[in-house]
């Protein structure tokens, strides 16, 4: 197992590095100096522009320079923002608490609804249920993001007036941020509007979170669904119905749990895809996080900003990914048994 650690931990540093390879190749195609492109600082005084010089090796070969450029932005350098002159990195680190909130409200949803019906959809014995479960999954899939949250926002936050359409917190609360998770914050703010606070919160989430939550959602109910009908024709599970079991003990304690191991899987190949689909969501509903702040600079052509958005979703999808195919590997158990076989 330690081995398998080591070839993971070696292939998310290889790619990591190829990324940023690839990052400091396109910094370098910018259509603007390449002392702006790498700091954001526009009109550098005589002693910055040696101090970035000497910083990121410019006077010397491309190698040299990428080290140095690799080196200034794993320390946290990761430049000054063109429009807020504030640093990119402190920026970045305000703004990842919304969208990892979001992204785990989305998770919630999609794993808390998309398992039961896939588990439905296996195991029901009415065509007509299976078909309509189905056919709900490949309308969701089908179903272009953008479009959806708008149609979502037109039904319910302008036709109907339940829900809001933009933004974390109505404007009229005044929040001090701890964690920078908006959800916990209010519940950790000492403030005599608490509680309607949070309630204000939980609706600002609702249509984001949804609407986010389409896509994992299908590839939940229709991976959960195939799982299962593969798992409940294994010998355990006959076996298990020979002693007497509850169908019901038999799903939830044996055929459930088996069948989610895949599942895992599936989540795991979709992280870009998801990545891509939160930014257009958050876009959509103004939501105060990486996908927005990373838009917002590309339209104002913030090439520190492009740079620091694009480094941080790369490597998280980067983690999460090896971080997924480890946990695979830890729970299911013929996984484990190939590993020790080649080793």
């Amino acid at each position: 197992m330690f081995r398998y650690l080591l070839r993971r931990l070696n292939l998310f540093l290889a790619t990591s590095l190829v990324m940023v390879g690839v990052l400091f190749y396109a910094t370098g195609l910018f259509p603007v100096e390449r002392t702006f492109a790498l700091t954001g600082i526009h009109a550098p005084s005589e002693s910055q522009l040696v101090q970035i010089e000497q910083n990121y090796k410019l006077d010397s070969n491309k190698a040299m320079q990428f080290i140095a450029y690799l080196q200034q932005r794993l320390s946290g350098n990761l430049g000054v923002s063109v429009t807020s002159h504030q640093s990119v990195a402190e920026e970045l680190s305000s703004v990842l608490p919304a969208s990892f909130e979001l992204a785990v409200m989305a998770a919630v949803i999609a794993i808390g609804l998309g398992v039961p019906l896939g588990v439905l959809a296996s195991q029901s014995q009415h065509k007509l249920t299976q078909n309509t479960i189905m056919a709900i999954t490949l309308t969701g899939y089908s179903v272009p993001v953008f479009w959806l949250g708008l149609y979502l926002s037109l039904w319910f936050g302008v036709d109907l007036g339940w829900l809001p359409i933009s933004g974390q917190l109505n404007l009229l609360y005044e929040i001090k941020p701890v964690t920078g998770f908006m959800l916990v914050d209010i519940l950790l703010s000492d403030s005599e509007y608490r509680i309607s606070a949070f309630k204000d919160a939980l609706l600002h989430i609702v249509l984001p979170a949804t609407t986010l939550a389409v896509l994992p959602f299908t590839v939940v109910v229709r991976s959960t669904r195939s799982a299962m009908m593969n798992v409940m024709n294994q010998t355990f599970i006959r076996a298990a119905e020979a002693r007497g079991m509850h169908t019901n003990t038999i799903i939830l304690r044996h055929a459930l749990p088996n069948a989610l191991i895949p599942v895992l899987k599936h989540l795991g190949l979709m992280l870009g895809a998801f990545a891509s689909y939160a930014i257009v969501v958050e876009m959509i509903f103004s939501w105060p996080g990486v996908g927005s702040w990373l838009v917002s600079g590309i339209y104002q052509r913030d090439y520190t900003v492009i740079q620091g958005g694009i480094l941080a979703v790369a490597l998280l999808i980067i983690f999460l990914s090896i971080l997924i195919e480890v946990l695979h590997t830890v729970f299911n158990p013929l996984s484990r048994k190939d590993l020790y076989a080649s080793n």
